[in-house]
């Protein structure tokens, strides 16, 4: 009888529910043959919940007039009011189009150069050659901001600076120019400062994905007479697409972090107006004035606006069947 029961038990149940009951299954036997994994990735899912999910209840700060010395349930909230204060700031605006702006640049910049790069140092056949270019190119990630910063005003400088000193010899210029004193070039050369510092770095990935590509399509293209540059843009190329897409979709979401020392350390009263962007707009204006919620507000908003992005450009790549992320 309880036989029977079961059986019409499994009848009465529905296609989903099978198929959800056979999922979690297959579920909990992964789990249970990967517990190793599982055991390992515990510290991890703990260190993420204390300082990723934890603080989230700061954000709350954004909603009241925050006082230091009250404690969070003796605030005064006060709704969107920062929110408010801040959409109807044409500074905000200002300091949004210049991170917009600035983060495109790095982003187009930084993606072109690191893959040339990548794809000219893959072609270098004399392999000591190739890991002092590689060694070179590396060494400015390591240097600090500060330090960049004091090289590349130095060598902006209008007395000294190697750069006027060179086109003044090849005759481009008559005159040293003052560089940072032009405001409309500033994100121009925090672009070429960016790829200065980071294209190295940057290119190490796509030299691992590159290194990926199986040797006997380099062999056959050879043997059908293809020259250096066919075999870059039909079997290089093409096998690199899955880590630029995917690559790309990450920096998206961070299309609002512009960075701040570069700007804040290259930034002077004559170029103000392009080299000030949002990091800076919450340390002029909210922490250095003691407006936390003001800081909070324009934290959120990137936050939201970087979540937009994210999404919105790992949906595109669904609907195009290219890699994602999720």
């Amino acid at each position: 009888m309880q036989a029977e029961t079961k059986v019409a038990d499994e009848l009465i149940q529905s296609p989903v529910s099978i198929q959800s009951n056979k999922k979690k299954g297959l579920f909990l036997k992964k789990l249970k043959t990967q517990k190793a994994l599982v055991a390992m990735s515990i510290p991890f899912v703990i260190w993420l919940f204390v300082f990723k999910y934890v603080p989230l209840w700061g954000w709350s700060i954004a909603f009241q007039d925050y006082k230091p010395a009250l404690s969070m349930f003796d605030q005064t909230w006060s709704g969107l009011k920062h929110f408010k204060f801040l959409f109807e700031d044409a500074n905000f605006y200002r300091v949004l189009r210049n991170t917009l702006g600035m983060s495109v640049i790095n982003l187009v910049l930084g993606f072109v150069t690191a893959i040339g790069l990548a794809l000219l140092l893959n072609e270098i056949r004399h392999s000591k050659f190739k890991k002092i270019v590689q060694t070179i190119s590396y060494m400015p990630h390591f240097l600090s901001w500060v330090v960049a910063a004091s090289i590349i005003s130095y060598s902006l400088s209008t007395d000294t600076g190697i750069v006027n000193i060179v086109l003044m010899k090849l005759g481009i210029i008559h005159q040293p120019i003052l560089w940072l004193g032009k405001e409309t070039w500033f994100w121009g050369i925090n672009g070429v400062s960016d790829v200065w510092k980071n294209v190295g770095w940057n290119t190490i990935i796509y030299l691992a994905a590159i290194t990926m590509i199986d040797p006997e399509q380099y062999e056959a293209a050879d043997i059908d007479g293809a020259t250096r540059l066919q075999r870059i843009r039909h079997i290089t190329l093409p096998s690199l697409k899955p880590t630029i897409i995917i690559l790309l979709i990450m920096n998206l979401g961070y299309i609002l972090e512009s960075g701040f020392e570069a700007q804040y350390l290259l930034g002077n009263p004559m170029n103000l107006d392009y080299s000030e962007n949002l990091d800076i707009y919450v340390l002029k204006y909210g922490i250095s004035m003691g407006n936390f919620s003001l800081a909070t507000a324009a934290g959120i908003f990137k936050t939201v606006v970087s979540f937009i992005f994210l999404f919105t450009a790992n949906h595109i790549a669904k609907k195009f069947d290219q890699p994602r992320l999720f």
